[in-house]
């Protein structure tokens, strides 16, 4: 009887553990009102004609600068010029199959859009609502089904959507909900 409680107290566990990984790629996203960008459909995968603004890309910087165990740098899998958002090398991934490249979660484009692994629901959410596109080599690779590019943000608003999927990603590949 012993081992039955002990049992039933860890599937209690797993369970509190994984709802707030759950919870938080059920969340849902407005609709964005800015026209989609055109991409390109190849690699590299590009925006076509948009402009970053600068300060919008610093805040978006900042904030990610700020999560758990982050580190921005240059990227280790992109053009030249985007910055990779790299997790310590020693911190556990709940989703390593779905990271592109070391541990590089996601990566901002000097033209302000972001490449970031997304829970696949999350993905289809976020391309649905107008906030990204398939990466094209998405159904190609396994673990990739959530990779998207993320359009650039344009106004405060929808920054703060792009900081909520980059969010996202993170709690997707770490399992580590942010407060």
């Amino acid at each position: 009887m012993n081992v039955f409680f002990r049992l039933l107290a860890v599937a209690a566990i797993a369970v509190a553990l994984t709802c707030p990984l759950a919870f938080a790629q059920e969340r849902s996203l407005p609709e964005r009102t800015s026209p989609r960008p055109e991409t390109t459909s190849r690699v590299p995968h590009t925006q076509i004609g948009v402009e970053i603004d600068a300060d919008l890309a610093k805040l978006l910087l900042e904030r990610v600068a700020q999560l758990p165990g982050v580190t921005l740098g240059p990227t280790r899998i992109s053009l030249p010029g985007a910055i990779g958002f790299q997790l310590d090398p020693d911190m556990l991934l709940s989703q390593p199959n779905s990271i592109v490249g070391g541990f590089e979660f996601a990566h901002m484009h000097p033209d302000g859009s972001l490449h970031a692994s997304l829970h696949p629901a999350m993905a289809r959410r976020a391309i649905e609502a107008g906030w990204a596109v398939a990466h094209p080599w998405a159904k190609q690779r396994p673990g990739w089904s959530g990779f998207v590019m993320i359009y650039t943000p344009t106004t405060p608003e929808e920054l703060d959507v792009v900081i909520d999927l980059v969010e996202s990603s993170y709690t997707f590949i770490t399992g580590n909900t942010l407060d």
